[in-house]
């Protein structure tokens, strides 16, 4: 192998590029990305960089050091075996990574519609909520309680809509998104609406309302960057399909990170998790891969949200749970806990309780059996509720 393409330069790419190089790979590296900065970090667009507290979250690697050819500004096209297809014209490959992440999914209508997911989107952002603003956020999922948070810190007049019965109620079941709600306080909290269209001017709910707005935010999710693939000899499912290697249907491929949906031997099933976690630790197994060696990716996902003055931390795989308990009041510092029939810990949400994360993260990873009796206990570390 003497030339590896890295499609993608966000974090899965970049950090795919530096463990080809620490595994002694020494032919010809070119990164590949769509966007004209250098790499950067995506979770704080959302925190830091909308908040106003820092200007960018670039990854301190040195590119030039590690004798990788960055083309900047440039999309892949197409791929076939051996090539891929870019705005700037072929490139041949002999090893290929395929990490071009994700994309904002939109909703119909005229009107201008903000996303979050780029840097340039997180300054565009920022400089639209001032005090007074009227800021309509579509969606009251991670991103838009991250969004919902910046806009009331900044004074703005904000309405959210969302088209399930409570926040967070597709990433964690609305059980869990209720204790949520009155997080809201001072937010014109819309659940259970569906939205017709942007418009000029606002948001077109069903059934007729028209919503003001000087700003629209839409956080309703994302889907794989895959579309450059359509007419590739690559398995694609909600993602790249990958095996528990991260290695792609066609030879001498992998993909990482976001668009990459891997084979899970823990919990027997396909996962694609958008989390910065995983653009961290998959590339390492995905360069082990691609240079002949024997590794499997089988985390314990992470993932964590700072919204409205809480840290929420989410560690695990809840649909293998079959039964939810909590752990503390809900005024105050709380867990949810998913445990499987046979009382293994699935997964646990942590809300200004970092202990419980750390712990919960490493007995899913044992797969140890909790006594439920002492786990309801909050003052009792999850650590000592392992039989």
């Amino acid at each position: 192998m003497n030339h590896v393409v890295v499609v993608g330069a966000g974090l899965a790419g970049v950090r795919t590029v530096e463990a080809l190089r620490a595994r002694g790979f020494g032919g010809r590296i070119t990164l590949i990305g769509q966007e004209r900065h250098r790499p950067y970090d995506r979770p704080p667009l959302s925190k830091a960089v909308l908040l106003g507290n820092a200007d960018n979250s670039f990854v301190d690697t040195d590119l030039g050091a590690l004798d990788v050819d960055f083309w900047a500004g440039v999309s892949a096209k197409s791929l076939r075996k051996g090539v891929v297809e870019t705005t700037e014209g072929e490139l041949g490959y002999d090893g290929l990574v395929i990490a071009t992440g994700a994309e904002p999914i939109m909703l119909p209508g005229d009107g201008p519609q903000h996303v979050l997911r780029t840097l340039d989107d997180a300054h565009e952002l920022r400089a639209m909520l001032v005090p007074g603003a009227r800021v309509a956020i579509i969606g009251a999922g991670w991103i838009g309680a991250e969004v919902a948070t910046a806009a009331r810190r900044a004074g703005c007049e904000v309405t959210v809509i969302e088209a399930g019965s409570a926040p967070l109620a597709t990433a964690v079941g609305a059980e869990i998104g209720a204790r949520t709600e009155s997080w809201y306080d001072g937010i014109d909290l819309r659940l259970g609406t569906m939205v017709d269209s942007v418009d000029e001017g606002g948001v077109r709910l069903v059934g007729g309302e028209f919503v003001d707005a000087h700003v629209v935010v839409t956080g309703i999710g994302v889907r794989p960057a895959v579309e450059w693939l359509a007419g590739a000899d690559v398995d694609l499912h909600n993602g790249v399909v990958t095996d528990e290697h991260l290695r792609a249907s066609l030879p001498d491929t992998v993909a990482v990170g976001d668009c990459a949906a891997w084979w899970s031997r823990r919990w027997q099933t396909r996962l694609r998790v958008e989390h910065w976690d995983t653009a961290i630790n998959a590339p390492e197994v995905a360069a082990a891969t691609l240079m002949g060696e024997e590794a499997v990716y089988d985390p314990v996902p992470y993932f964590w949200s700072e919204q409205f003055g809480h840290m929420l931390q989410y560690a695990g795989h809840h649909p293998a749970g079959e039964r939810l308990v909590y752990r503390g009041d809900l005024g105050g510092k709380w867990s949810a806990v998913w445990l499987t029939a046979g009382d293994t810990l699935a997964a646990v949400l942590a809300v200004d309780r970092p202990r419980d994360l750390v712990q919960g993260r490493r007995i899913i990873d044992a797969g140890h059996r909790l006594d439920t009796e002492r786990l309801v206990d909050p003052d009792v570390p999850l650590r000592d509720c392992v039989v």
